[in-house]
Parts: structure tokens; sequence; C-alpha cells
């Protein structure tokens, strides 16, 4: 019998993009790419695209520019982005493909190259800044980029100068780009022994961790302690790439005059720090209704408190898989109660192999989706196990799948979604199966679909405001010196413990998660944390509008999507009357989950 476990999953469709990474298409695109940034390099050189002394009195040569440069510009983040997409699917299905890691290293020239420009041109338009409104009144093209525009006029004070801007790209590929590197393929490729039906068997790391939601306690309990026994065998040479990343994100927020850095992290999530206190509060303020929570659990499991192996534990009599058949059409007929149009998108992505669902050696763990420019598509990574919470994250990687069609045919300059917007849609849809699961659910079996939510929720509240935590030390700490293994894996704890508190075990809590999370890696991007617990609160608060308009909702959300990338988050959540600079906001979501709570500690099992 087939059976989510055993049935052939599928792997995702490129043939529409390229023929390979060897075919002459690619080869023709990458050579197009060049050819096309070394214009766009001439022309910013040209027409001395840069820092200015002093505005200039005409706007009207700078219109033009302007009008020529993001015309170029756009077209080749279209052409890059499109070959970027390919190579990055092959890199992150397949770690001992060495031609993909090859044309990755070729694609992050180019964009060291690209980056330079653009920083030439967010000085340039810094410099541009008392005339920019002029200026965008003679040029079609920058009235209709006036908000990337006002946005990098703001930031460009952050620069250092352009040599030193230029030596920091360069750096960053055999620095902060090698560290990424490093920690995505010692991970991705690391395997353990694990006993399971009756022999020990050598397992990738994908795998060990699926197993957290085994129904067998035993089989989770080993599968947490050789994840542990694997992190730690690998945890040295990922610790001295953790320390690199960060120290040298602390050297540059330095040097470009940050406030440190969370400081850019919040600037490139378009939100300000009374946003984030406003949210962090709640948060915190929240963990009493989540530690009912997990203790609820541990009851429900016959302890007094969980230890980490059964922190993800399936509870309730019925406990329903899903063959992908199954869970795809589930999918896209939850989809269709909200619209059409989502459910479309939803089928089109199924029928076109865009998903590689299959669990696999060399494959890296984990979620993602990804935007394929060239051809208004995105592909999407998952690790299917036939598990509730698995059909759950294909809804949420749909969502911002779905965020992208509606951002389809802007230019690549007004796509830039901030973090936290960014999860809206996917929170969106996660929230569409959660409510239709649970409404459709009979009694015994609503246990477990309560249970799958809360365990998402609390691994986005309190989970997260551990790594913010964690990461707020490591930042502070790293800046006097190296920070070791043993003192990684303390500060951790320390985050969990606090996060958690009398949720968990103490003496059985996670001491590797900043070996195996990536979030913590990204040469450009911090404090990649706190933007889910915004994405789920945010979305959570634009579901509860949707609940109360109805289909007159609908084409103001998707306006809401597609408007994500051009202005601050402040301003866009205005359009719905949400003001998230005040608790209030992040109060009224988080009493939608301890409302849940409550029907959960009620239920029986």
């Amino acid at each position: 019998m087939t059976t989510a476990a055993t049935e052939q999953l599928p792997r995702w469709d490129l043939t529409n993009v390229y023929s390979g990474l060897e075919a002459d298409d690619f080869m023709a695109a990458f050579r197009q790419a060049q050819s096309e940034l070394a214009g766009l390099e001439a022309f910013v050189q040209e027409h001395a695209v840069g820092r200015l002394d002093a505005p200039p009195d005409d706007a009207a040569p700078a219109a033009a520019i302007l009008e020529e440069l993001l015309g170029r510009l756009n077209a080749l983040l279209r052409l890059y982005g499109t070959l970027e997409a390919y190579v990055y699917a092959f890199v992150t299905t397949d770690s001992y493909n060495q031609l993909a890691a090859r044309r990755m290293s070729e694609i992050e020239q180019l964009e060291l190259r690209l980056k330079k420009v653009r920083v030439r041109l967010e000085a340039w338009v810094g410099s541009l800044a008392p005339v920019l409104e002029r200026v965008c009144e003679r040029s079609p093209a920058a009235r209709e980029h006036q908000a990337v525009l006002a946005e990098m006029a703001d930031q460009s004070r952050y620069l250092m100068p352009p040599p030193l801007e230029d030596l920091a790209a360069e750096l960053q590929l055999s620095g902060g780009g090698v560290m990424w590197k490093l920690q995505g393929n010692v991970t991705s490729k690391l395997k353990a022994p694990m006993e399971r039906d009756g022999r020990t068997q050598m397992l990738p790391m994908t795998v060990i961790r699926n197993l957290a939601t085994d129904p067998d306690e035993g089989v989770r309990r080993r599968a947490y302690e050789a994840e542990l026994q694997a992190w730690a065998a690998a945890a040295e040479p990922v610790a001295f790439a953790l320390n690199g990343v960060k120290g040298a994100a602390i050297a540059l927020a330095r040097w470009r005059g940050r406030d440190g850095v969370l400081h850019a992290a919040l600037d490139h999530s378009r939100i300000d720090r009374p946003t984030l206190e406003a949210l962090l509060e709640s948060m915190r303020d929240s963990f009493p209704v989540f530690r009912r929570y997990l203790q609820a659990k541990a009851g429900r499991l016959g302890k007094a408190r969980l230890p980490w192996w059964d922190l993800f534990a399936p509870v309730g009599r019925v406990q329903p898989t899903y063959r992908w058949e199954e869970a795809t059409e589930y999918i896209v007929r939850q989809f269709a109660t909200f619209d059409g149009e989502l459910a479309d998108f939803a089928r089109e992505a199924f029928a076109g192999r865009w998903i590689d669902a299959e669990p696999r050696d060399g494959k890296r763990g984990g979620a993602f989706c990804m935007g394929v420019p060239g051809v208004e598509q995105s592909r999407i990574l998952a690790n299917f196990d036939g598990s509730f919470d698995q059909m759950v994250t294909l809804a949420h990687e749909l969502g911002h799948g779905f965020h992208g069609r509606c951002q389809r045919g802007l230019p690549l300059l007004r796509r830039g979604s901030p973090m936290p917007l960014a999860e809206t849609a996917s929170i969106f849809c996660e929230t569409i199966v959660f409510q239709a699961a649970l409404s459709e659910a009979p009694p015994e079996a609503r246990v477990f679909i309560l249970e799958n939510q809360l365990m998402g929720a609390c691994q986005v509240v309190v989970d997260i405001y551990s790594r913010y935590l964690f990461e707020s030390e490591l930042v502070g700490r790293r800046a006097g010196a190296e920070l070791s293994v043993e003192e990684l894996c303390a500060m951790m704890l320390d985050a969990q413990r606090r996060s958690y508190g009398e949720g968990l075990d103490p003496e059985h809590l996670h001491p590797y998660m900043w070996v195996l999370k990536p979030h913590y890696y990204y040469p450009d991007l911090h404090f990649y944390n706190y933007p889910y617990a915004f994405g789920l609160l945010f979305g959570l608060g634009v579901y509860a509008i949707y609940q109360r308009e109805g289909a007159a909702f609908v084409p103001r959300y998707k306006a809401l999507l597609r408007g994500t990338g051009e202005g601050k988050a402040a301003e866009l959540a205005a359009r719905f009357g949400i003001d998230i600079r005040s608790r209030e906001f992040w109060d009224a979501s988080l009493a939608v989950v301890a409302g849940q709570v409550e029907q959960y500690c009620a239920l029986e099992d």
C-alpha cells in the first residue's frame, strides 16, 4: 500500500527556466547578464553616478540619467534573479553537486559587481534628495519608483565612502558569504546513526529532524539524542562561521555609523524601535499562556514537564496523515473558499511541479519559497512527510508564492518586501487551512488540530523570542571576543530557559539550535527572528479583518500584497486601520491564540 512515507514525492521541474547548468540557454543568459552588467557599469561611470558634493541646480539631466538607469537595472535584476534562483535550486537540493557550487560562485561574482552599482545609485539618490521631487516630475520611471528612491535617499547616510563599500562587498565573498555556505554545506551533508526498525541506520538530518513528530516516544527520543550527537560533532567549524558572520556585521555597522547590528536589521525590515518594543513586550507577556499550553500537553503525555523531544509530539487519538495528492487537493479546496485566484495559483504550482517535496540526502532541511522572475513563477522547497504540519507548511509556502503572483508585472526594484510583511500572505494561507481543518474535524480530532496550531504559534512566539535573546547576547559579546562552542551552547540554553520557563523540562533542552538554523548565518540579514512573530500576529490581525468584512476584503488584501515593496510597514498597516506601534494590536492577535489554548485545555483526548 502507498503511504505518505513511501509514495514517490515530486521534485521540482526547472526545464521551463533553463535546460541545465551547462546548457546553451543557461550559458547564453549568463553571458547576457555579464554584458548588461558591463554596460550598466560603464553608464554609471560615464555619468558620474555616486555621491555628489552638492545637489544639481537643474533636475532635467539627473532625470534623464535616472530614467535610463532604472530601466537598465530592473532588466538586469530580472535576468540575474532568474539565474540565481535556477542555480540555487540545484545547490539546496544536492549539496554534493560541484557544478552547481561552481555556478553559484560565478553568480556571486555578478552579485558583487551589481552591489557596487546599487551602492553608487543609492549614494547618488541621497545627493539628489533636495531636488528628488523635481527629478521625479521629469522622469516617468522615477515617478513610478518614488517610494523606492525615497528609501534609498534615507538609507544613503549609512554608506561608507565608495572604496570602502567596494572593499566590504568583495571581502564578503570570501568572508561572510563563505561562512554562510559552510554552515549550509556542513549541516545538509550531516548524517547520524540511529536505531530504527530493529537496526542502526545512518540517516540524514532532514529525516532525523522529521522524526520529532513521530507518534512513538522512543523514536522521538532516539532521534533527539542522535541529532544532538551529530550537531556536537559539527559544532566547532560552524561556531567559527558564526563568529565570522557576526564579527563582520558588528564592524560594518560601526563603520557605517549605525547604532549596532539591530539598527540595520530594523531599517531592513522597515520598522522602528517602538514597533519592535511593542511586539516584544506583548510576546513576553503572553508566555504564561504558552506555558499553560505546554504544561497541558505534558499532562496529555503523562509527564510533569515536556522534554525537548516531546515538544513536537503529536497528541490526540486521531492523528491524520496525508498522501501527497490528498494534501494538495485539500489545500486547493480550502484556498477556493477565500478566493478563486488563490486556488488557481495553487493548482498551477502543483500541476507545474514547482515544488520539491522529497526529503533526501544532500537536501537542505526546512522549507522556503523563491521567485523565478524570468518566468514569473515560484519554486518551493519542502520536506513532506505526510503530517498535518507539513500540509500546513505547504500552504504557508504557497502563500509566499501567491504574494509574488500579486506583484507580477512590477519592476524588480518595487518588489522588495520587508521581512515582517513578507510573512503576511504565508500566515494568512496557513490560517485558512487551519480554520477549515478545525471546523471540519470530528470531536476526537480537534485536540490534534489545535495542538498543531498551538505548536506552531509557540515556535513563532516563544522559540523566536529565545532566538532574539540569543542573537542579542551573541552580538553584544562578539564585539569583545570570539565565542566558543561551550559559550554558544550555554547562551542558547539560557535563552530557552528564559523563554520557555516552566513550560519545558530544563534538563532536556536543545543547546545546538544555533548550529542548525541558517538564519544566524546570512551575512546581510541579521536578527532574522522577530519578523516571524510580526508576520504571525500581523497575519492573524489581517485575517480577523477578513472575517469581519468577507469578500469585500479580498481586493484590499491583494493590493496590500502588491504594495509591500514600497513604504514602511507602519504606513502599509495604517491602510487597514492597524497601529503596529501600539501594544493593543499585538495583544489582540495574541488573544486569539489564548482562546485556542482555552479550547485545547478544555477538550478531552
